[in-house]
């Protein structure tokens, strides 16, 4: 070996006039070098017009950055076909997504997923209290949604609300102080999970289907008023069976009312799979006269597209439609239910693995150029922490004060004195 580094490095003086030659492998390395930037014709220009960045310190760690233009800005995606009912044609079967919209999805999905496994934390830690109904797994239904319709329109939908609420512009810290019972929360602290509301958002409703002839008289007021507006109606698979459903179905299609009927069918009612529970687990046909399609509620592309064709034939007077998305929740049906007496561990597990909507989707930009994995990482960490100052908001805001307790009974009304727990005690309610 030394004897070929003293052959190499005569040589390398030979042809550069030096006097000493190189003692060590890394010594004989940089006269390479050198002796390259000499006779090589374009590396003086190189040398001159390229900055070389600083070395880092021993032991620092070195991150590579893309530039935006490195990405590519929007892709089509192929899509699953929607079963149809009494439709002639349906969504489309590709889909653009822009790099943009990508990374938007991304977010929303992701924390709404980070938001309800720290509201599933703090209720282990018995902070969050009484009902809780989680939406883990179901993400791609509440982005699909949002990205198809206006702000203006209108949204209700069952308990399990706690990812629409985010979507229609509720901040996570409000949230959570919600379901801690804090003053701070978006109902202030006397509403807790199911009880969560925003404008043009309408809970959040406790009663199981109650919701859905509460959307169908929102959608008879956007026809009334005429203002081109719809309301998107959401229900459960364990709601579908109920009939003031089917009530509601009957006067939305008489009066054409602007209305898209959702139903988001995660497989399981409370405690109870759809086969148990349904003679009939087609409940996008639910409607008989009312058209329907079934759709891939896993995808987020696949709902946006679906719900865009669902609003086009709404706003163009043809009257309601439904919609039915297949769905997956990761909990139980509640914080109560293990959720694992009429399911196995294993099939929860196979769907995360296999088709979990925000692996899906970063599938999707990472093998199309879209998007990097250190920016999606940046993302997380980012959501890990809003979510935790959240989290930290709703365990240090104050409760709301025992006089306020019968406020906001009613909307814009002079004070009243609401009776106590007996005659003499008193309490007022201003609106």
């Amino acid at each position: 070996m030394k004897t070929m580094l003293t052959i190499i490095s005569n040589a390398l003086c030979r042809i550069t006039g030096r006097n000493a030659g190189a003692q060590t492998v890394s010594e004989l390395l940089n006269d390479l070098s050198e002796y390259v930037n000499l006779t090589s014709p374009v590396a003086p220009a190189l040398a001159q017009t390229q900055r070389q960045p600083p070395k880092p310190p021993p032991g620092a760690r070195v991150v590579v950055s893309r530039s935006f233009a490195d990405f590519t800005p929007q892709a089509t995606f192929e899509i699953k076909k929607c079963d149809l009912h009494r439709l002639e044609e349906g969504p489309p079967l590709k889909a653009e997504m822009t790099r943009e919209q990508g990374l938007q999805y991304y977010r929303t999905m992701q924390t709404v997923r980070r938001m309800e496994l720290k509201a599933d934390q703090l209720y282990k830690q018995k902070i969050i209290r009484g009902f809780c109904h989680l939406y883990d797994g179901q993400e791609a239904c509440a982005a699909g949604i949002e990205a198809a319709i206006n702000r203006s329109d209108h949204l209700i939908t069952a308990y399990r609300a706690h990812g629409y609420t985010y979507t229609r512009g509720v901040a996570i810290k409000e949230i959570l102080a919600e379901l801690t019972g804090r003053k701070g929360g978006v109902a202030k602290g006397k509403g807790g999970s199911m009880h969560m509301y925003a404008p043009a958002f309408y809970g959040g409703n406790g009663i199981v289907g109650a919701q859905v002839p509460l959307g169908a008289g929102i959608a008879l007021a956007c026809q009334y008023q005429g203002n081109n507006q719809l309301c998107v109606t959401l229900y459960g698979d364990g709601a579908a069976n109920q009939g003031q459903l089917f009530e509601s179905f009957n006067m939305a299609a008489l009066w054409k009312l602007p209305c898209i009927f959702i139903c988001e069918n995660n497989k399981y009612g409370m405690g109870t799979s759809v086969e148990r529970a349904s003679a009939s687990t087609d409940y996008y046909k639910r409607g008989d006269f009312i058209p329907g399609l079934r759709v891939d509620g896993m995808d987020v592309l696949c709902v946006r597209e679906a719900t865009k064709f669902a609003a086009d034939h709404c706003r163009s007077g043809k009257g309601p439609i439904i919609m039915e998305l297949q769905t997956y929740r990761y909990h139980g049906h509640s914080m109560s239910d293990p959720g694992v007496s009429y399911r196995t561990r294993e099939e929860i597990q196979e769907v995360r693995s296999k088709n979990d909507p925000i692996s899906m989707l970063k599938d999707r930009l990472l093998s199309n150029n879209m998007a990097s994995a250190e920016e999606l990482k940046e993302i997380d960490v980012a959501i890990r922490k809003e979510v935790e100052d959240a989290a930290q908001y709703a365990t240090s805001d104050p409760e709301p004060p025992l006089e306020e307790l019968c406020n906001h009974i009613f909307y814009n009304n002079p004070p009243l004195e609401v009776r106590g727990t007996h005659p003499w005690s008193k309490l007022k309610s201003l609106s």
